[in-house]
């Protein structure tokens, strides 16, 4: 019997199933002397970590499960990353605008506008009005719609039009690629956003089938019939509709615009240092009957009309969902299966007297490890897949506290899948080591 039992554990360690072979001796030593005990034997294998070295032995011994359950985890990080990235690059373009205007505190307009696109032209005399409210350091005008711009080839393409005060240009772009702002003040001047210049605003190329000739400084296009000249590009952040945007001075877009007796879209109003621009919106909202917002209300104010208002937070809600019940299938099954598979050397621990927390422990470890790389993998994906979207159209936005929200839902599918494993090896019996 005991030539038996030594044949079968020479087995084991040609095998390369090291632990198991350790396990095997340890129990065949003590069947075969009762007098010895294992036990301490198994309390010096703790004090140097071997549990955690066969709990890593065993996950990476079935490297078909072991990748199964990495790639699982992984579909799961990339999704729960990479989806809610593009959404919140959606929503941030629907106030990308009121972001790029950053020298007002307060923007006043119709009381009906429920979010910054949401055009309700106001009478001309309305700034006059905020202007002469206490606590105001200055209020400027501006002008904010959709017009169509008459290209070389003759076809015609929707721009956002904005006019800037005449004398201080506040409102302006962020950031100029080519002229200056003050180049505004010159004739029919005009100044194009960068991504329009190239794509849609482009003239066509000689070439069939070849991208456009991007728009330079000294190029002309009409606007409503009337000739504008390029004399600045500028770097803009892409707008919800992702229509080129185009800058003039407040007098000359209302040129361009169609004949209305009401086109003030927003008066801009700085705040004076000792003032709190809450109070000043109270204020204005009182004298004027105008809605006023400080800059995060009115962002706070677009990105709500966009939750409630469309499909958005649905759709990628729900591949989200689907990405976090996908991942926690395959890993739970997959660390399920890899548990059955391993419920003999389980059982060999647990002969040798291994506590069910000792067992519970190297599963965790286990869950963790393979959590850790899957979700690193996802992640490293997701910034990988924005890094190189970087010039695209795609809205892609990356904030920390992404990595928190898929790293939590990565935690709860290896707390799943570790869950049903600990379950079936808690209730397992050691005697199955003598079966079969």
């Amino acid at each position: 019997m005991a030539t038996r039992y030594k044949q079968e554990g020479d087995d084991l360690k040609k095998q390369g199933l090291l632990f198991e072979y350790i396990a095997y001796t340890l129990i065949l030593d003590s069947c075969l002397n009762p007098a010895k005990s294992c036990v301490p034997t198994c309390q010096a294998l703790k004090k140097i970590n071997i549990m955690n070295h066969i709990a890593l032995k065993m996950l990476m011994g079935d490297k078909g499960k072991y990748l199964g359950m990495v790639m699982g985890l992984t579909f799961a990080s990339l999704i729960m990353t990479q989806q809610p990235a593009i959404f919140l690059g959606i929503i941030a373009r629907t106030y990308s605008f009121i972001s790029d205007v950053g020298l007002p505190d307060i923007w006043v307009m119709d009381e009906k506008v429920q979010f910054v696109d949401d055009i309700k032209p106001m009478q001309d005399t309305e700034l006059y009005r905020v202007r002469g409210i206490s606590g105001v350091e200055w209020a400027m005008p501006l002008y904010k719609g959709m017009l169509k711009a008459r290209l070389a080839n003759g076809t015609f393409q929707t721009c956002n039009v904005i006019g800037l005060d005449d004398t201080t240009l506040i409102g302006g772009p962020p950031i100029m690629l080519s002229g200056r702002l003050s180049d505004l003040r010159r004739s029919d001047a005009v100044i194009v956003d960068t991504d329009g210049a190239k794509e849609k605003l482009g003239k066509p190329s000689e070439i069939k089938g070849a991208k456009p000739i991007p728009l330079k400084v000294g190029d002309t296009l009409e606007l409503n019939d009337r000739r504008a000249i390029v004399v600045g590009i500028a770097k803009v952040t892409r707008t919800f509709q992702s229509q080129p945007v185009i800058y003039t001075t407040y007098s000359r877009a209302k040129n361009y615009a169609p004949k209305e007796r009401k086109l003030l879209s927003f008066v801009l109003v700085k705040a004076k240092k000792d003032q709190d621009p809450a109070e000043l919106t109270r204020r204005i909202r009182t004298a004027t009957g105008l809605a006023a917002y400080t800059r995060e209300e009115f962002i706070n104010l677009t990105y709500i009309y966009f939750m409630k208002n469309t499909g958005i937070p649905i759709n990628f809600g729900t591949s989200v969902l689907l990405g976090f019940i996908v991942g926690a299938a395959i890993a739970g099954q997959t660390f399920y299966n890899f548990t059955l598979d391993n419920l003999r050397q389980f059982g060999v621990l647990k002969a040798m007297g291994t506590t069910n927390l000792t067992l519970l422990r190297m599963i965790s470890l286990q869950a963790v490890l393979v959590g850790s790389i899957g979700y690193g993998i996802g992640v490293g994906l997701t910034a990988l897949f924005g890094y190189l979207m970087r010039h695209s159209i795609l809205a892609f936005k990356f904030p920390w506290q992404l990595l928190l929200f898929s790293g939590a839902g990565v935690s709860i599918i290896c707390v799943f899948a570790a869950l049903i494993s600990i379950l079936k090896v808690i209730r397992l019996e050691p005697a199955i080591v003598f079966k079969g």
